[in-house]
């Protein structure tokens, strides 16, 4: 059997596309530990997650800045029976570029229950995205922060692009950046003629609490309706696992401005996107081992109201997602 040490060992003198075939073993992203303790209303949804399909099949993107592990539909529906949850939106990761096949691919797994959020360029078509509204993608992603843009000019740039293509289709642009950028972003952001939502508590760090530089202008747009934040991947804002609590000043500050644009994801399958010294961009980077279950709980304590909750999983996602 060939061992992840041994598709590491090849990966470090690869360049190019990683094709990798379905019969080689790799690690399988991590699942529940920890059991749900409160009730999951119906048509819960998990916000945020990744599809990597067999590389054979959908090969990465050459300009990636990391290569993960395989990441399965079959997987991602263990992960959502065992946290209760219905609904999905799957998000086309940054390794692909602007290829949203893997993305589409794990759509369909789920049917009518799933949404994607797709990546694209100047290369893809007006019908090639009309393909993709048909088959339920709702939004299209600029993913600022994995790609190391922190220029304002250069953020303005993508974000007035992204808002010319997705108009008068029912989408809405979604942004993975920091505080920073957020604040220089801010009055373009309230004058979108389409939603915007930002990724990942808008890149705010625990460790910095609620008085960060930045904080106040996400939750001013929050506030207001003009944007939505995802309270998912809180090991992004924290390294204090395994539960990540120092978190919740955040979330509890972006819930209490405004429950309606507030909704969760877990980041599945928890891909490790950093630069390592050891590792180049074409080396297998293992999944972070993230327990989704006692992620979850969480939730309940930084809504502890029943109702919020459901308008937190279920009305926002419905919402803004058009379950």
């Amino acid at each position: 059997m060939v061992t992840r040490r041994d598709i590491m060992a090849w990966g470090a003198g690869t360049a190019g596309t990683l094709a990798l075939g379905s019969h080689m073993a790799i690690a399988k992203a991590s699942q529940p530990k920890t059991a749900v303790n409160f009730a999951v209303p119906p048509d819960a949804c998990d916000c945020h997650t990744h599809i990597h399909g067999d590389p054979a099949k959908y090969p990465y993107f050459e300009g990636r800045v990391y290569t993960p592990e395989a990441a399965l539909p079959d997987e991602m529906a263990q992960l959502h029976a065992a946290l209760h949850i219905k609904r999905v939106v799957i998000v086309t990761p940054s390794v692909y570029g602007a290829d949203n096949a893997a993305t589409l691919y794990g759509m369909a797994a789920r049917g009518a229950d799933a949404r994607g959020v797709a990546v694209i360029n100047a290369k893809t078509t007006e019908a090639e995205l009309d393909a993709m509204g048909r088959a339920g993608v709702v939004g299209i992603r600029l993913n600022l922060a994995t790609g190391g843009v922190n220029d304002p000019v250069v953020g303005a740039q993508r974000l007035d692009e992204g808002l010319g293509r997705v108009k008068g289709r029912g989408m809405h642009v979604q942004i993975y950046t920091n505080l920073a950028m957020i604040s220089a972003l801010k009055d373009k952001v309230a004058e979108a003629p389409v939603p915007v939502v930002f990724d990942h508590f808008g890149g705010a760090k625990a460790a910095l609490g609620v008085d960060q530089p930045g904080f106040a202008d996400l939750l001013a747009l929050v506030r207001s309706g003009k944007a939505y934040v995802k309270i998912s991947g809180a090991y992004r804002a924290s390294n204090k696992g395994p539960d990540f609590a120092d978190a919740a000043p955040l979330a509890k500050a972006l819930i209490n401005a405004n429950p309606e644009r507030i909704i969760w994801g877990t980041d599945w399958p928890h891909p490790d996107s950093a630069a390592h010294p050891a590792r180049t961009r074409f080396d297998i980077a293992p999944f972070y081992d993230i327990d989704d279950g006692l992620l979850l709980n969480q939730l309940a304590l930084w809504a502890p109201d029943a109702a919020q909750r459901s308008r937190i999983l279920v009305d926002n996602p419905a919402r803004l997602y058009k379950f």
